[in-house]
């Protein structure tokens, strides 16, 4: 078993022997005379400590500060900190747990008590983080799974009328990079977190799903549709939206979900209201619909169907640029122009028959 990394932190010279002496038997030990130099030294450690054993009365920066300032590193949060002081109320007590502290032992110490807590207080971390390292395969396990099925699907869908397998691919994509390029604009700043990012991007293949109830007849039909069956292939995006909310009945509302349900049913919204299914106009489309409204538009355009030839990169930009303001979302538009060379990769990277 890996030898376990004490970091004792006193400023007094004896009690860094002492400690140093009584534990070197069994762990190795790292040591500092003060608060600041520990930190110094912590920060450019490439393996941390498993445990701190921390003085308070310190003349630079007292016990409190310190551990501060471990628990609010993202780095160094989650390592154990036992406090070891001449402070024995329970006011500093308390104020030692508050912060983040494990234990508290008084001085002046006996070697059995403080060899004793730190072995258990070791034993409750290694189970700790054995615990989390099982959770986070498993969420690992129930996300790829959940990428799995979402993909399944929607290719299920995509298979229906394209040619193009890659078309689930590229929109996901084109989604993800013009959400991170609005996202730079504060009106989106705090929206567009980095979660709500990924739940655009797993949310986005879905996004012609209710197309698996759309008849082969007017769904792969070459030439122009009638009015009648126009109407009819509308009607996928409520298919789309009654899937998901189905889901949502077995599985429960959740943001994924929500995010998935709401590009189904409004990403043939326009921004002038002449969309459809609810004719919905401006920011009364959800964002999530209008940033897949452009990425589908556009992958539609390069890629061959039953009914057209694929057009080029910059025939559907011009198409594109054309429809700001009417069909699409202006500022949307303008990401588009931004991110067109990360498109133009997209579509190599997932290449099928596009043009």
């Amino acid at each position: 078993m890996k030898q376990k990394t004490i970091f004792v932190i006193d400023d007094v010279r004896t009690n860094l022997d002492y400690l140093v002496e009584i534990l070197s038997n069994e762990y190795k030990v790292l040591a500092a005379p003060g608060g600041e130099i520990a930190l110094n030294i912590i920060d450019q450690l490439a393996v941390l400590p498993d445990l701190i054993l921390l003085d308070i009365i310190m003349p630079d920066m007292d016990g409190y500060e310190v551990c501060a300032r471990l628990k609010n590193n993202p780095k160094t949060e989650q390592i154990p900190v036992v406090f070891l002081t001449a402070r024995a109320s329970e006011e500093d007590e308390a104020k030692g747990l508050s912060l983040g502290a494990i234990d508290y032992i008084s001085k002046p110490v006996r070697a059995d008590i403080v060899r004793a807590r730190l072995k258990n207080h070791l034993a409750l971390y290694d189970k700790s983080r054995l615990l989390e390292d099982l959770v986070e395969a498993r969420t690992q396990e129930l996300h790829q799974t959940q990428d799995v099925v979402i993909h399944s699907l929607a290719c299920l869908a995509e298979t229906r009328d394209s040619e193009a397998g890659g078309h689930v691919h590229r929109t996901q994509h084109y989604v993800k990079a013009l959400a991170e390029r609005i996202r730079d604009d504060n009106k989106y700043k705090q929206l567009l977190t980095d979660r709500m990012i990924s739940r655009l991007y797993k949310g986005a293949p879905l996004h012609d799903i209710g197309k698996v109830g759309i008849p082969d007849r007017i769904l792969l039909k070459p030439g122009k549709l009638t009015e009648d069956e126009f109407e009819e292939i509308k009607k996928h995006t409520l298919y789309g939206r009654n899937a998901i909310l189905s889901a949502e009945t077995y599985l429960g509302s959740n943001s994924f979900l929500r995010v998935a349900r709401d590009i189904a049913y409004t990403h043939h919204e326009k921004w002038d209201g002449s969309g459809y299914p609810e004719g919905l106009k401006a920011e009364d489309i959800p964002l999530s619909g209008r940033l897949m409204a452009v990425a589908d538009v556009y992958d539609a355009l390069i890629s061959r169907r039953v009914y057209k030839a694929p057009f080029s990169h910059d025939a559907a930009k011009k198409i594109i640029l054309a429809g700001k303001g009417t069909h699409f979302d202006p500022h949307i538009v303008n990401a588009f122009i931004a991110v067109e060379h990360t498109f133009k990769d997209i579509t190599l990277q997932f290449h099928d028959d596009i043009g």
